[in-house]
């Protein structure tokens, strides 16, 4: 197309033509169906089914952390510095494709005859070689929007897109889970911790088997059209990592990743809370069966799950189709402050209401709102860094596309091990033993535990997530780039490319 042979100028309107954006959302949505198979279950499989150790899994969710703190950002030093014969982002995505495929289904697979020392080799070995090929192909997939298209107005519809769609994708593992357990209890015939076993194995398989089709197949229906211009750093210039940690308004915005961790607890949270909370079924009592009660029990888990999931999609998926219109009208960090002392608000009325009534139904509305910030959290900030990008490259002629997105993709594995963190400090705290709650002989329901333990959970859904959106919030006051600026930076970045003649491929 002539178009896309021209000179880049946002006048000359966008370049990419919207099946192609739909492709990327797609391949999203799949990437989103296998990140959320790990971080919305791993930690209730590995506590309460596979019943490790808990200090064990604390331990495991922190150092794989540390670990990314030094392979997400070198994986996008790699992403910026090298481009190969079939493109600069798009390798990674397939190349990690089978890798992702495997080490997903041995996540939710327990061998048998392990003792309980090589169970933790064996998990700690799949937790932490999944992380690192999952950041091969993350970090690469989420700097595309930035070779996509020059033109910032059409690469804020992508992220806006690609994330909305991702959201949805997360929701899939969310829909099996409620299947799950409401179908295999009487088709596997198997009861207590054998029957959770084959139900994380069974979804697991199916989530990802049907998410790295549509993950991969960006790599053949998308085009890189950006070929930033080739110049080597100077002497006493700063490198890639001093660009990035001297960038005033990035820092910014990871301040505000990491401090609004408590709001992956909604999702991450949600099935210890289905499980210990809150009961939803016949009563159980003494006399009866372990099938009996697995099969109640079971049926419970899912339905409670399902009510905060349906929360999750109202108030997170609605303002992620907002959000669009939202980013054309308003300032991003007014959007960031609004939505998220909302969400503060809600979860004191979500807490009270669990507190003094215990009634799930009550705080619905509740938690409704407070998942809206998820929502523009997932979307803003992503396009935040992208425009702290543009700031970058028009301060320092540099443009770290894949370092921008290492520190996003580290910002969301940082907030999901907190989320998972503070699941087993909770546990500890409240004096939850998981190998008394699930095994082949006992399992035990949340009305046979105590009030304080109900609570203690159903905390982590309410008030933990609450105070996290409140401390967000802080860094987005000092954030320089309003509307004003960042139309300014734009105007100047597009003269500067049209000076240095930047093509479109």
């Amino acid at each position: 197309m002539a178009k896309e042979k021209a000179v880049v100028n946002e006048k000359n309107g966008w370049v990419m033509p919207k099946k192609e954006i739909w492709i990327f959302a797609i391949g999203a949505g799949g990437q989103g169906m296998i990140y959320a198979m790990m971080s919305s279950y791993v930690s209730d499989y590995y506590v309460n089914v596979l019943q490790l150790p808990l200090i064990f899994v604390l331990l495991l969710m922190l150092l794989a952390r540390v670990w990314d703190a030094i392979n997400d950002p070198l994986m996008g030093m790699i992403a910026d510095r090298h481009t190969t014969k079939w493109g600069k982002m798009k390798p990674y995505i397939l190349f990690a494709a089978i890798p992702i495929t495997i080490l997903t289904i041995l996540m939710y697979f327990a061998p048998e005859g392990l003792s309980k020392t090589e169970l933790m080799v064996y998990t700690a070995f799949v937790y932490v070689f999944w992380g690192m090929f999952y950041t091969m192909a993350d970090v690469p997939f989420w700097g595309l929007p930035n070779v996509l298209t020059p033109n910032a107005q059409e690469r804020s519809q992508v992220i806006s897109l690609g994330r909305t769609v991702n959201g949805v994708g997360s929701a899939v593992p969310e829909v099996l889970f409620l299947v799950a357990g409401l179908v295999l209890p009487g088709l596997l015939g198997t009861t207590g911790i054998e029957y959770f076993k084959q139900q994380y194995l069974i979804i697991a398989i199916v989530t990802v088997l049907i998410g790295i089709v549509l993950y991969a197949n960006t790599y053949f229906r998308v085009k890189e059209r950006i070929v930033p211009p080739l110049r080597k750093r100077q002497p006493g210039e700063p490198g890639q990592l001093k660009r990035i940690f001297t960038c005033k308004p990035l820092m910014l915005v990871m301040a505000m990743g990491v401090l609004s961790s408590g709001r992956y607890m909604v999702q991450a949270a949600a099935v210890h809370v289905a499980r210990y909370a809150f009961y939803i079924g016949p009563e159980i009592t003494a006399d009866m069966s372990i099938a009996e009660k697995t099969e109640y029990i079971a049926a419970s888990v899912s339905s409670v799950k399902t009510i905060f999931q349906v929360c999750a999609i109202v108030g997170m998926f609605g303002a992620m189709l907002f959000m669009p219109v939202l980013m054309k009208k308003f300032d991003y960090k007014k959007i960031v402050i609004t939505t998220c002392l909302a969400g503060f608000v809600a979860s004191i009325f979500t807490t009270l209401i669990g507190w003094f009534t215990a009634n799930l139904y009550a705080c619905i509305p509740f938690v409704l709102i407070t998942c809206i910030p998820l929502g523009v959290l997932n979307v803003i900030s992503y396009a935040m860094i992208c425009d702290c990008l543009d700031y970058m490259e028009l301060k320092t002629g540099f443009r770290d596309n894949g370092l921008g997105a290492a520190c996003q993709g580290f910002i969301n594995k940082l907030g999901n091990a907190f989320a998972t963190c503070g699941i087993i400090l909770m546990y500890m705290f409240i004096g939850m033993q998981p190998e008394q709650m699930l095994s082949s002989d006992v399992i035990i329901a949340a009305t046979e535990l105590t009030r304080m333990q109900n609570f203690g959970m159903f905390s982590l859904v309410s008030i933990v997530p609450g105070i996290s959106m409140l401390l967000c919030a802080i860094p987005m006051f000092f954030y320089p780039l309003t509307s004003k600026v960042k139309k300014q930076v734009e105007q100047e970045l597009a003269e500067k490319r049209e000076a240095e003649h930047l093509q479109i491929n």
